[in-house]
């Protein structure tokens, strides 16, 4: 398995970027092969943390590039400074 994370900081609405995360972007995550999981973490004082979880580095790949038209062309707004970005391979889980 490989993950992606993605954490954004200077977060201006956390509340309107979840809704448009539930809305817009599960469907893409969900869409994209080899996709185990997602999660969209609140870590509070404007910092938002997303977590992709798939079987392969090429749906780990593939979801930071949409994460990116994603946030450039829905969420521009409200995640005002690029990610650190993060990806790699699970090399244990639980």
């Amino acid at each position: 398995m490989y993950a992606a994370i993605r954490r954004y900081e200077g977060v201006t609405d956390p509340t309107e970027a979840t809704r448009r995360v539930s809305e817009g972007f599960l469907p893409l995550m969900r869409q994209t092969p080899g996709f185990v999981a997602y999660y969209w973490i609140d870590a509070g004082d404007g910092v938002m943390i997303s977590t992709s979880i798939f079987q392969d580095q090429a749906g780990a790949e593939e979801s930071i590039s949409k994460a990116a038209d994603f946030v450039r062309d829905n969420l521009a707004s409200l995640l005002p400074n690029p990610p650190q970005v993060t990806a790699g391979e699970v090399v244990a889980s639980a």
